[in-house]
């Protein structure tokens, strides 16, 4: 699985994409990660040069009908996107991707929304089954200019019923949940949470912690002696009840 990622601050996803599960995944190239700053593909119009050798690209600009806030230009995003695109059709050598199983790219294109579609395990599990690439467009200030969707077909997609400062963090949640479902990426494939009998409480060693509250009173906590037993039947009704 391919992802590709619009956004105006690529360093925002380091720090999680390279630890853990997720970077594992990369350096043993089951997911591969790339990004694509806006800036980066501003039309010439957008740019400044200063004296000192600095350029400001201008990504974004007032709302048109007044209102707070600023909003992305759809020029930058374009062209981001058709490079996205150029890149997994590999006509652009010198950045296309590693080569799939034979595979004939088929790409969906996510922009995030407080009023898409909830994303949820099965959407992730749907979407890694039926696609090889998937570009996620993060929006930034007030939003991105609606154009943007006229010119490209994209799903409007929703973490939550909040408003985030800016799709990083969505595109993060979905690249950790869609990796999940690919074979490989997890140590053992069984344990995606969704396909075992789990309860919400999970226990590990030792079998009986002792702690001191405020008053220095002592008090034991032990594991559930259900989950000592040894019988898995009588382990998977309790999950199945306290699930």
């Amino acid at each position: 699985m391919k992802f590709h990622v619009v956004t105006l601050f690529p360093e925002s996803f380091d720090s999680y994409l390279s630890e853990s599960i997720i970077g594992r995944a990369q350096k043993e190239n089951r997911i591969l990660v790339r990004f694509y700053d806006p800036r980066k593909y501003a039309p010439k119009d957008l740019k400044k040069k200063w004296p000192d050798g600095n350029v400001t690209v201008y990504a974004d600009g007032k709302p048109y009908g007044g209102g707070p806030g600023m909003v992305l230009r759809a020029e930058p995003y374009i062209k981001a996107i058709e490079k996205a695109l150029a890149v997994i059709a590999k006509k652009i050598p010198s950045l296309s991707l590693p080569k799939g199983k034979g595979k004939t790219p088929k790409i969906k294109i996510i922009f995030f929304s407080p009023g898409g579609k909830m994303f949820d395990t099965e959407y992730a599990k749907t979407t890694v089954k039926k696609y090889t690439d998937i570009i996620f467009v993060c929006g930034r200030y007030e939003g991105i200019d609606a154009r943007i969707k006229k010119v490209f077909k994209m799903e409007d997609i929703s973490i939550g019923n909040y408003v985030l400062t800016g799709g990083e963090l969505p595109a993060m949640v979905c690249i950790d949940c869609m990796s999940r479902q690919i074979q490989g990426v997890l140590g053992n494939f069984d344990s995606r949470e969704e396909e075992r009998v789990s309860s919400h409480d999970v226990y590990t060693r030792p079998e009986i912690i002792v702690h001191k509250d405020v008053k220095g009173k002592e008090k034991k906590y032990a594991v559930p002696a259900v989950l000592l037993s040894g019988d898995p039947k009588l382990i998977d009704a309790w999950k199945k009840l306290y699930n």
